[in-house]
């Protein structure tokens, strides 16, 4: 038992490190002295991560990123000295890149030799461009500004590269409570399941499991905890096929995107919610059931295994739909979110169990099963068509079939959640359903919830932006006019943008009237062309969090303003089926496959080039080429703060 529970510290202690690690392995600080008049030498000094490298000044090409320096502006320096390291670099052949590297670890100085009038060139600015790599993974590309102040002794240039790591900080900090958030809605979701018809009537049955020979109380809570920690194994490896890229890189956006995935998905959906309803009984195959359940009679640590087994399988009837929407959220955040969510799902699976195995006088305290089972499944049956229609939805948007418009998905949904409260208020009855002779206070309110919720999706009807669950509904069309609410912007032209038609602009759209393009190439000519740094943004027309950002940062004014006055706006869509003309074929650099569709060219960038398949994903190229980087932030400050560097 003692290893059980190591085991399992073990793994939330691995998963909580993983999750809030930065991604970022190398800090830079910089320095300058003048030794002579007008003569300066450039500091740039990396600390390196314990089991991290840093590739060198010198890579053969075809290799990783070197280390390198660029300035902004150099027309008034002289270099005399390149930028190179003080210490001799490690020396090793690279299987991966079939070729002999250089790289340094610890710590290193770089070092380049100037000269300047001070009078004239003041601060000087520009950024580090480099890769690092461990054992076994290896990060973007990543840049680090600096500014050296030639007139100043001080270092100024810190001031910048405090901003930098605070803006990433700001970052990483708000991706790691939405993963927080995540987590948080999938122990619910594990708490929820408990409830079914399915799961809730087994328990006293598991329960008397672990009481059985009852005299051995030591023994029963020692079966009881390998039981629930067995649950949360089981559910764990099956996120852990997600998280450790067993159906490939972009499962995500298969599993979001395409039609086959996501009718599958409808249909199992609509299925369970017929069953929920009464309509029909879905069970698994008996013979895995018996196959199981004859281990469980091994009794000890074995039996308990097969034990928690057997609950995981029979209870899938009832768990299936929290299980399938968990993952199709989670894996398009990709990472460890797969793994992380069924972890917590199966936490929160498991505790009820276990802890009335351990305190079995408790079981007296628990409610009777009952009709009211039936009703709970009944409320889930309704939540369960309303989510599967998303399904649907995300078919419509991402093939471009336009029949499932915004208005009509509200409307369904008004249906389906306005039903619910006629049915919690006794007016309603299924075949399985008991007589209701009184309302309790408990039904009173949920049906209470369920009308005004649906009041609040009409008013979505009315031209509201309904924030709160923007990213489970179509975005508005480009005729939808969105009602004015406090702290929403809208840009008020809605004509082509500045250098002409774009490409896809038939089908395509920015939101909140924002002009832009959906062609890389064609966005970066016109970016080119009014000398503007371009904002590049990689997202899709089935991804929550994208349209999360759009509604709850994007529509604040100064974005707004910024974004349609200092930007030339690129949105890629990764998801779109939009054949490209055969003279736009490319092929892939990661698994050397045709690239024919808008989608697959564009998830393609983004995994080549920034080495990312998660969305969004927003990318600054400024008119000289400098990159920013940046992935999901919903905190209005962190993106103003990241648009600001394109334009500083």
């Amino acid at each position: 038992m003692r290893h059980t529970i190591i085991f399992l510290l073990s793994f939330l202690f691995i998963s909580q490190v993983a999750v809030g690690q930065l991604t970022n392995p190398v800090s830079w600080s910089f320095d300058h002295k003048e030794v002579s008049e007008n003569s300066y030498e450039l500091y740039f000094d990396a600390t390196i991560e314990d089991g991290w490298h840093l590739y060198s000044d010198k890579i053969p090409e075809g290799g990783p990123i070197a280390t390198s320096v660029q300035f902004e502006n150099t027309p008034d320096i002289k270099v005399v000295k390149e930028f190179t390291p003080t210490r001799e670099a490690t020396k090793v052949f690279d299987p991966t890149f079939n070729m002999d590297l250089e790289y340094f670890g610890g710590e290193v100085r770089f070092m380049m030799k100037i000269e300047a009038d001070p009078a004239v060139v003041g601060e000087l600015a520009g950024f580090v461009e480099y890769m690092s790599c461990d054992d076994e993974s290896c990060t973007p590309p990543a840049v680090t500004d600096f500014v050296f102040n030639l007139g100043n002794t001080d270092n100024t240039e810190e001031i910048t590269e405090d901003i930098s790591v605070a803006t990433e900080n700001d970052s990483q900090s708000s991706e790691s409570r939405s993963i927080w958030i995540f987590l948080i809605v999938a122990f619910v979701a594990g708490l929820a399941a408990i409830l079914t018809p399915c799961v809730f009537p087994m328990i006293p049955m598991t329960v008397s499991f672990f009481m059985r020979g009852g005299d051995n109380r030591r023994s029963a809570i020692k079966t009881a905890l390998v039981f629930g920690a067995s649950i949360v194994l089981i559910y764990t490896l099956l996120g852990a096929l997600f998280s450790v890229g067993v159906f490939g890189p972009n499962v995500g956006s298969i599993l979001s995107t395409h039609w086959i995935p996501n009718t599958i998905f409808f249909v199992l959906f609509f299925l369970f919610a017929l069953s929920f309803f009464g309509l029909f009984e879905i069970v698994l195959p008996s013979g895995l059931v018996n196959k199981t359940d004859s281990k469980v009679d091994q009794g000890g640590m074995v039996g308990a295994f097969f034990m928690a087994l057997t609950t995981v399988i029979v209870s899938f009837s009832c768990t299936g739909p929290f299980i399938g929407y968990l993952i199709v959220e989670a894996v398009q955040g990709g990472g460890l979110r797969p793994m992380l969510g069924m972890f917590a799902f199966g936490v929160a699976f498991a505790t009820p169990f276990t802890l009335l195995a351990i305190f079995p006088s408790a079981l007296k305290k628990m409610p009777k099963s009952g009709g009211w089972l039936n009703s709970v499944k009944v409320v889930f049956a309704f939540i369960l068509l309303a989510f599967g229609l998303k399904f649907l939805s995300n078919i419509d948007q991402v093939y471009g079939f336009n029949l499932l418009s915004r208005n009509l998905y509200l409307s369904i949904w008004i249906v389906i959640f306005t039903l619910m409260g006629v049915y919690l208020l006794g007016k309603i009855k299924f075949s399985h359903d008991s007589e209701i002779k009184h309302l309790s206070v408990g039904r009173f309110l949920l049906s209470l919830v369920s009308f005004v919720f649906a009041l609040y999706l009409f008013t979505g009807l009315l031209g509201a932006p309904l924030k709160p669950i923007s990213s489970l509904l179509p975005p508005p069309s480009a005729n939808h006019t969105v009602m004015a609410t406090s702290g929403q912007g809208q840009v008020a032209s809605d004509s082509a943008p500045e250098c002409g038609p774009a490409k896809y602009a038939d089908k395509l759209h920015l939101p909140h009237n924002l002009n832009g393009y959906f062609d890389l190439e064609q966005g970066l000519a016109c970016a080119e062309e009014q000398n503007k740094p371009a904002f590049v943004v990689f997202k899709g027309h089935a991804c929550a969090n994208c349209k999360k950002m759009e509604n709850t940062v994007w529509d604040q004014p100064e974005v707004l303003q910024t974004l349609s006055e200092d930007y030339v706006v690129i949105a890629l869509y990764t998801d779109d089926r939009t054949k490209l003309p055969e003279s736009e074929w490319e092929t892939s650099e990661i698994d050397g496959k045709t690239l024919k569709t808008m989608g697959r060219l564009n998830l393609d960038i983004l995994m080549s080039d920034y080495e990312k398949n998660s969305i969004p994903y927003h990318v600054i190229i400024e008119p000289d080429g400098t990159k920013h980087e940046m992935g999901v932030t919903y905190e209005d400050d962190v993106f103003v703060s990241f648009l600001t560097k394109g334009i500083d």
